[in-house]
């Protein structure tokens, strides 16, 4: 039974300003990961890193690394450790093309032998948790048996699979005979990530995997802010509950930058998943994306609550 709902770090929307808000509006997970940050050589954390993970809130934070050296991995626990946290998460999972070819992300993937001398170092020193949220591979499904030889050698807090490889990014089919497989056979707690976007959809995994105890879920969160407190039993979002949601964070967006127009590009960011709660939104939604501005964002937000209805349905596979 499921018992433990993280909200997934999406790197560009779930960062500070979105998290905070967004608790204060709804609120439901257990757990917020942040959305990693890389550690270079210099050993150095940037002034936009630590204020990212500054938590005035005293929410339940862990943040993300991503780094494919393990001293550059030690260090960032450290950092990390000093500012009170007691766990951190090393990012095996970002397919991107950018962050691949430096081996990093899913990049790690490609070589289970350097990624097994990695972890050894890290766990061998490491001063506090360690979990790792990763794929099932670099290039196909069939690499994930060995990955899991690896990940078993070592005491990882929690083992967060997306059931998908590094070409498939977040398209097509989650395969879920081999996240079965891992859920089965792992010494390590496990938790599921990958298309998660109603209620039902997560009452359906738990029906499948009945001995899974947590879920991650990211886009379905931002889809519907409400998704974690209706899995707990609580009611749906209102039109009224979700446009003070918007107002505050547009508002929260204009104070951290001191500009309008970068807030209202990180508003239509939301409103890319936001639309699909709306009946007809993809009208509307289409003319968001195409905006240009702060002043063709209110506009279009102003439309979006007075035109638009709330489907009535779950959201079930729309983004």
């Amino acid at each position: 039974m499921i018992t433990r709902f993280d909200f997934a770090p999406l790197d560009g929307i779930t960062k500070r300003v979105f998290r905070e808000v967004w608790s204060q509006q709804f609120g439901g997970a257990d757990r917020y990961f942040v959305p990693f940050f890389s550690p270079t050589d210099q050993h150095i954390l940037t002034p936009r890193d630590r204020r990212e993970l500054e938590n005035p809130l005293g929410l339940p934070l862990v943040p993300q690394v991503m780094t494919r050296r393990a001293a550059d991995f030690l260090w960032a626990l450290e950092v990390l450790a000093d500012m009170g946290f007691r766990e951190a998460n090393l990012n095996l999972g970002c397919p991107s093309g950018t962050v691949t070819a430096k081996g990093k992300g899913s990049g790690m993937l490609a070589d289970p032998d350097q990624l097994d001398r990695f972890l050894d170092e890290v766990f061998a020193q490491a001063s506090i948790a360690v979990s790792v949220k990763t794929r099932l591979g670099y290039q196909t499904p069939e690499e994930f048996p060995r990955l899991m030889e690896v990940f078993d050698r070592y005491p990882i807090a929690c083992l967060t699979v997306h059931p998908r490889v590094r070409p498939e990014k977040y398209r097509g089919a989650v395969h879920l005979d081999l996240f079965a497989a891992a859920l089965a056979e792992s010494r390590n707690p496990v938790c599921y990530n990958g298309d998660l976007t109603s209620v039902a959809g997560v009452r359906t995994l738990e029906a499948r995997f009945p001995g899974l105890e947590a879920v991650m879920l990211g886009r379905g969160a931002i889809a519907d802010p409400a998704l974690f407190r209706r899995l707990r039993g609580g009611p749906p979002a209102a039109k009224a509950e979700l446009q003070a949601f918007m107002a505050q964070l547009y508002q929260a967006y204009q104070d951290f930058y001191g500009q309008v127009n970068p807030a209202s590009q990180r508003m239509k960011e939301v409103w890319f998943y936001l639309i699909h709660l709306f009946d007809g939104g993809e009208r509307l939604g289409g003319k968001m994306r195409r905006s240009r501005g702060a002043r063709d964002y209110e506009l279009l937000e102003a439309r979006i609550f007075q035109e638009l209805e709330l489907l009535d349905a779950p959201l079930g596979e729309l983004i």
